[in-house]
């Protein structure tokens, strides 16, 4: 970490942070799959709220606020249950991607956020491409830090 811009994917932007967390993969997955309890530890998610029940799943859908931006509706598009999730948000003409993924990494745990911006709408995020690598930076150092301060909470 910090991570990297990619524009290979077709994607109008793409960028990837990565970061090693000395914490179990169950842990670390117990923490990110819980999507509604991200605000208490990520500051780049003010609010989330699950529009349906039960573990996260493919369809699954949740509303989240973030600081200066609109709240979105994300849907959970591909998942393998402790390896990762990918969701999805949009408008006509802009679709954002965002990726979770785990791997055991000896002890502890290797994570790779991923976030991809596209659409014919989508030039009109690079203003604020900034923001995003700041809110990914952001949301992996703050699972580092939650997870191995917290390790059963």
């Amino acid at each position: 970490m910090p991570g990297g811009d990619d524009f290979r994917s077709g994607a109008i932007m793409r960028y990837t942070a990565t970061v090693s967390i000395d914490a179990a993969p169950q842990r670390v997955w117990d923490v990110l799959s819980a999507v509604e309890s991200w605000p208490a530890w990520t500051p780049t998610v003010t609010a989330a709220r699950r529009l349906d029940e039960g573990p996260l799943r493919v369809g699954s859908r949740t509303e989240l606020r973030q600081p200066r931006q609109p709240s979105r509706v994300w849907t959970v598009t591909e998942l393998a249950p402790g390896e990762f999730f990918d969701w999805t948000s949009g408008t006509p003409g802009l679709r954002l991607t965002a990726g979770h993924r785990l791997r055991p990494d000896g002890d502890g745990t290797v994570v790779t956020l991923d976030f991809a911006v596209r659409g014919a709408l989508a030039l009109l995020i690079r203003p604020v491409a900034g923001v995003i690598r700041d809110f990914v930076d952001t949301e992996a150092r703050s699972l580092k830090t939650h997870c191995e301060r917290h390790p059963r909470s």
